[in-house]
Formats: C-alpha cells, sequence, structure tokens
C-alpha cells in the first residue's frame, strides 16, 4: 500500500497529500461502481456509510467529511441509507484501502425516528420525498455490525452526532434505562467524537502510512477500548461520590469515571459522571476521561482542538456541488430545501443550555469563518444553485448572533472551566461586541443579485439586547415579519435547569424589537418557543406560562415536549433526579423532581395550548388541584372557561394528538390586530361569532 507522509506542526491542510490527489475532485463522491470507473478508480480508499440522503453541501457530515478527506488526496465513496438487513448493500462499492466511516447522519437516528412521547415519526427530512423508515434504529451500530460483516479485516471508525453523544454510558430514553457507550456496542475500532475534521485527517494519514489502527491512541477527540491505565499516568477517581481530589498539571492525566455497571443501577452516579464529563469539556484544559464497561474501559482523549479561522475556510471552502446526488432523480428532499440557500458562519457555541447537544458536539469555543469565505459562498449560490431568487434564508448555525465573539483573554479562556459563558450571568470576560456580525450582514446586502437575507437561526437575545445597535440592524434589514425565539419557559425554576436567562431579559429585548419595528413603521412579531415537561417544572410553573402566553396574546400548536436526548445535563436530571450543573452529593446536593409519567407529561404540554378545547377538561382538573379556580370562567383574564364546546374534550386532550402523523413544527401566534385562528377543537374562552376571519397562521421550522 502507497504511503502518505506524515504532518509536521501545522493546521489541518499540512499534510502532504496521498497519491490519489492525482485523480482530482470529483463532481460527486461515488455512490456506485460505475461512477468510480467513470473516475478511473479501481477501489476506494475510505467508504462512509451515512443514514442521510447523500448532499455534497457543508451543511451535511458526511459531504463535510468526504470532501476533506477528498482534499487530503484520498479516494471517498458514499453509501447512503443502505438496506440493513444483510451485507450486500455495504459491498456496493467493494471493500475500502483503509477504513470504513459510519454515521448516523445529521440527526441521532432515535431522535430522527421518534418523537417525545416514543412515538413513531412517518417523515424523515433527511431522507428523499420525506419518507420514513430508511434508517434503522441505533443506525451507528447496525451499520458498523454490517460493515464488519462485509469485510471483516476493514477497521471500523465511527462518529456524527449520535456516536458523540452515546460516547459514554448514557441514559436512553427509549428503552429508558442505562445503556453502555456506543463503541462497544459498535464493535468499532475507533469513534470519533465532536468536531471530526482534524481527528478523522490524521487517522487516515496514519493508516495509509501502515500503522495499525490499534496503534491510534493518542488522537485528541477520539474514544477507543483499552484493558487498563499504562502505568505513567496518573489517575483521578471521580468514579465515587464526596472524594477529595487536586487538579495535577502534568501531561499524562485521566479522570476515572463512575462504570458502566454502577451508573446502570446507581442514578447518583450518573449524575456525577455527567457532571465530570462536562466539566472536561475545554479542549484547553480538560483530561482524558476512562469508564469501565466489564472487564474493559472506554478511553476518550482530551476534546479536539478549535479550528482556527483559515481552517474553517478551508473546510467551507470545498468543492461541494451544492446539490442532492444526481441518483435521487430530483426528488424533494425536506432537509436540503431548508438550508440550500443558507449559509453557516461559525460552528459551536458557549450558550451550555442543558438541554442541548451542541455543546457537547460542537464545544463551546464559536470558530468562525472569514467575512471574503462567507462572503464567496453567497456568490457561489448565486451563481451554481438552481432556483436562486435573490433571498439568503440565513446567516448563522447554532445560534444566530455569537460570530466572533469569545473570551478576551487568552490566558482565561485557557483554565476557564464555566459550563456556560452566559448563565447565570454573561461572564465579564465574554466580548460581546456585534460590529463584526453587523459589518457582515452589510457587506452581505450589497453583493450583486442579492435582494433579501433573512436571519433563521436562534436568536441569542440576552447577547443581543448588549448591543442595541445589532437590534436595530437586525430589524430593519433582516427579519421578514416574524422573528423565532427560544425563551422556553418564563418561571425561575424551570430556567435554572435550562441555565437560561430569566424572562425579564427576554422583555428588554422585545421592547427594543418593538421600538425599532414601530420606528420602521413595520408590524413585526416575535415567535417565541416554550418546552414543556423539562426538568425542575412544576404543574403550577406550566400554570404561570400558560397564564403569561395569554396575558401576551400567544398561541402555541405542537409545542416541544423535553425529549431527553443522550448526554445532555437535563437528561441527567431527568433520569438521576440530581442537578449536575451543581456539585453531587450523596446525601445532600439539590434534587429535580421531573415530570416523566404520561399524564403529567401531557398536562404540562395542554397547559401550552390552553386555547385547545380538546385541553380544558385536563387544565380544569389540574387548576383546581392548584386551588386556582379563579382562572376558570368566561373572561378575558381566565385561563380556560367552565363551559366545553360541544364534540370537544373527549379525547384527553394531548395524549390523543400525539398519534397522528408527524410532519414540521408549528406555531402560532394571535397578536392584537391579527385576528384569531378559527378551527374545531380551537376556540377561544369565549364564543365567536360566525364569519369572523381568521389568520394565516406561521409555519415554522423544526426546532
Amino acid at each position: 500500500m502507497a504511503k502518505s507522509n506524515k504532518k509536521s506542526k501545522g493546521d489541518l491542510f499540512s499534510y502532504r497529500p496521498f497519491w490519489a490527489k492525482r485523480f482530482g475532485p470529483a463532481p460527486f463522491l461515488p455512490m456506485s461502481r460505475a461512477e468510480m470507473e467513470d473516475l478511473g478508480w479501481d477501489s476506494c480508499d475510505i467508504i462512509i456509510v451515512t443514514g442521510d440522503a447523500y448532499i455534497d453541501h457543508p451543511s451535511f457530515g458526511m459531504a463535510i467529511v468526504g470532501r476533506l478527506l477528498e482534499a487530503q488526496g484520498f479516494r471517498v465513496g458514499i453509501i447512503s441509507q443502505p438496506d440493513w438487513s444483510s451485507a450486500d448493500a455495504f459491498k456496493e462499492l467493494g471493500p475500502p484501502n483503509l477504513f470504513w466511516g459510519v454515521t448516523a447522519g445529521n440527526m441521532d437516528s432515535m431522535v430522527n425516528r421518534y418523537t417525545a412521547d416514543r412515538k413513531i415519526r412517518h417523515n424523515d427530512s433527511y431522507t428523499p420525498n420525506d419518507e420514513g423508515g430508511k434508517r434503522p434504529d441505533r443506525s451507528v451500530v447496525v451499520y458498523a455490525q454490517r460493515c464488519r460483516e462485509a469485510y471483516k479485516d476493514i477497521p471500523v471508525v465511527i462518529g456524527g452526532i449520535e456516536a458523540s453523544l452515546r460516547r459514554i454510558a448514557h441514559y436512553d430514553y427509549w428503552s429508558d434505562k442505562v445503556r453502555r457507550s456506543v463503541l462497544p456496542d459498535s464493535k468499532a475500532d475507533l469513534l470519533v467524537y465532536g468536531n471530526a475534521d482534524r481527528a478523522i485527517v490524521e487517522i487516515a494519514h496514519r493508516l495509509a502510512n501502515g500503522e495499525d489502527v490499534k496503534e491510534l491512541h493518542d488522537i485528541r477527540g477520539t474514544s477507543f477500548m483499552t484493558n487498563g491505565v499504562p502505568d505513567d499516568y496518573e489517575v483521578i477517581d471521580m468514579s465515587e461520590l464526596d472524594l477529595e481530589h487536586t487538579r495535577p498539571s502534568k501531561d499524562k492525566v485521566v479522570m476515572r469515571m463512575p462504570s458502566f455497571e454502577a451508573v446502570s443501577k446507581d442514578p447518583v452516579l450518573y449524575g456525577q459522571a455527567s457532571r465530570v464529563l462536562h466539566q472536561e469539556s475545554n479542549a484547553s484544559n480538560a483530561y482524558a476521561l476512562i469508564q469501565r464497561h466489564g472487564n474493559r474501559d472506554v478511553w476518550l482523549t482530551p476534546p479536539p482542538i478549535p479550528l482556527t479561522t483559515p481552517e474553517m475556510d478551508g473546510v467551507y471552502g470545498l468543492p461541494y456541488a451544492r446539490a442532492p446526488h444526481p441518483s435521487y432523480n430530483g426528488a424533494r428532499i425536506p432537509a436540503w430545501e431548508m438550508i440550500k440557500f443558507s449559509i453557516n458562519i461559525m460552528r459551536g457555541c458557549f450558550g451550555g443550555c442543558s438541554f442541548c447537544s451542541i455543546t457537547e458536539h460542537e464545544g463551546r469555543v464559536v470558530q468562525n469563518r472569514s467575512e471574503e469565505s462567507i462572503l464567496q459562498e453567497i456568490v457561489d449560490i448565486r451563481e451554481k444553485v438552481d432556483g436562486f431568487t435573490g433571498q439568503i434564508s440565513d446567516l448563522g448555525g447554532p445560534t444566530a448572533n455569537m460570530y466572533r465573539l469569545a473570551c478576551k483573554d487568552d490566558k482565561i479562556q485557557a483554565v476557564c472551566r464555566r459550563l456556560s459563558c452566559v448563565y447565570p450571568d454573561i461572564c465579564v470576560n465574554l466580548g460581546t461586541d456585534h460590529s463584526h456580525l453587523i459589518e457582515l450582514y452589510r457587506k452581505a446586502r450589497a453583493i450583486e443579485g442579492v435582494k433579501k437575507i433573512s436571519i433563521s437561526s436562534g436568536l441569542r437575545y440576552d447577547l443581543a439586547v448588549k448591543s442595541p445597535k445589532y437590534v436595530k440592524e437586525l430589524v430593519t434589514h433582516h427579519v421578514g415579519g416574524y422573528l423565532k425565539i427560544a425563551p422556553e419557559h418564563t418561571e425561575a425554576g424551570p430556567l435554572s435547569k435550562m441555565m437560561k436567562p430569566g424572562i425579564g431579559t427576554y422583555d428588554r429585548f422585545k421592547q427594543m424589537f418593538d421600538q425599532t419595528a414601530k420606528r420602521l413603521g413595520k408590524k413585526y412579531y416575535l415567535i417565541p418557543y416554550f418546552i414543556a415537561a423539562h426538568p425542575g417544572t412544576s404543574d403550577e410553573d406550566m400554570m404561570n406560562l400558560a397564564v403569561w402566553l395569554k396575558k401576551n396574546n400567544l398561541r402555541a400548536d405542537q409545542v416541544q415536549t423535553f425529549l431527553p436526548s443522550p448526554m445532555s445535563l437535563s437528561s441527567a436530571m431527568y433520569y438521576s433526579e440530581r442537578n449536575p450543573i451543581k456539585a453531587i452529593h450523596r446525601n445532600s446536593g439539590e434534587v429535580v423532581r421531573t415530570a416523566k409519567g404520561l399524564r403529567q407529561r401531557r398536562l404540562h404540554k395542554a397547559y401550552l395550548r390552553y386555547h385547545d378545547a380538546n385541553n380544558w377538561p385536563l387544565i380544569r382538573e389540574s387548576l383546581k388541584k392548584l386551588g386556582r379556580q379563579d382562572l376558570i370562567g368566561p373572561s378575558k383574564k381566565h385561563l380556560v372557561p367552565a363551559w366545553q364546546p360541544k364534540g370537544t374534550g373527549g379525547n384527553g386532550g394531548e395524549g390523543a394528538r400525539a398519534g397522528r402523523k408527524h410532519g414540521e413544527q408549528k406555531f402560532f401566534t394571535q397578536q392584537s390586530g391579527e385576528g384569531r385562528r378559527t378551527q374545531r377543537g380551537d376556540t377561544s374562552s369565549e364564543p365567536k361569532k360566525k364569519g369572523k376571519n381568521a389568520s394565516k397562521p406561521y409555519r415554522g421550522k423544526k426546532r
């Protein structure tokens, strides 16, 4: 096998290319032998197996990894959404020379397939024609096993968000138990977590140099199985509670987490393991982690070093076709339709929201592209993407407004172990200057052929209020009637568990937003999102939120019920009923009560949809238990009426709605002057006159 030169110290693109660089970039990475032959290939060096349709665009992980490896000189093939009933589909391109790369796709396969009520979704936005059922449950495990069956001696490397968020023993909501790390379950050789760019390139070059995959134990952002700790490592034991320990400054240190066997039996230790993992997330000071699984250990190297701006530009400047693979024959792929005219300007998020997986996957350090790179992508869209009419649908990323925001002092950043830069308050060391983003918006609007640039990524409003100029720029030029925003709740209890700012910050932003819209003579509206049944949320909290919604003339449909996604802090709260944001002790510490039963989860969701008459019996029953009968009555000050419209309220409310076909999320608003939405089962607290016009609902994107 021809070898690739090892990398000298430098950036992501400092390797000497592999010999197959001579073939040049492919129009699309091949998905068939015929395509390989057209390219002059006799084999692939690496084959990526993915649960998504192959879309050659930098919003899709398989495209980024594939094109990045191609730029290093490797021949990369794609097997997309294979039939997993046998190994036959995995032999389509022949055996890869170096390794298999396995991913479930852009979403965890279980989150993709099931709702928060554990009901099957009948659609899949990452599949042609939005068809559900084209990937197996726990796709990484199934695909990895089929790869091994197809060609048993080829190394298997797993990655993507499903593998990343299941890299240790984790609570699995769908089986309601703690499952092992996906690494031993899949029997893969290596797991790559977080942003895979650095790790996957190093793996490819080192395997091409003839190294054994079992020797690749020093690559950051990876995980592997091992039989113990080398003698030259110092072990910090975090496997029990209330142990005293110090943080040594030596290089070879590993932190032992509670074992899989321990956390699967002891929820309090699970909370401890979650806290340890999240505290060791800063690439500048994190230790390696180790967790016992049976008679072997899962070893996690420290997180990957964030990409520099030139490296980010290099990754996003690769020769993407910016289209779905031609084999789909123009079939509609909703995920592609959503992002085809949008641009990712950054990675990472320092918000640290406890229910979100972005921080655990992409890290807390925001990695930025340069203005030049972003503006060039707008030009590329204008020139290359069919159907472009001058509308850019988003300039964003995990959040809309963290572009080029960072710690003011690199030395402080290097030692910081905060879980969030903005909770409980914005850190005094965090730069909040939005001037770089304002300048980017202005230059983007000036590009010939661009008529409108919308901002669709979620806005971090606690940062936005620090920059009135940004709010003015945003509302003046980048809002098309509605702006989505996520306060998530109004009450201090659940907000403290979510690590979100108080509702007062939302009120300040809304005031700035409304004042700017008024000066412009525009009727613009905020579309707030909320979560039902998050850990730490009581029935009274949900009641107060419903009262706030009605007071502010807001109506929500198909709202988000909390789903305990793998490895999040909120999931640890859900399972352990402890708060891992704070130190955990056996006989003390904060206990977190959580709505787990179907009836209480239905009730919390019903409060968010207080306007739906089918929910009124459930809400009335709860209000009586809470001693709040004063909220039952016929006037606008009441939450629900005492009367029940004919034909409503007999189906159990939100429980019955969970069984219908699940499409995209929708959020309806009722604002002053907008009129009312009139529909069976969605009546207001007082009878309406027939024939009254109903406003059109805003149909938002999936959250």
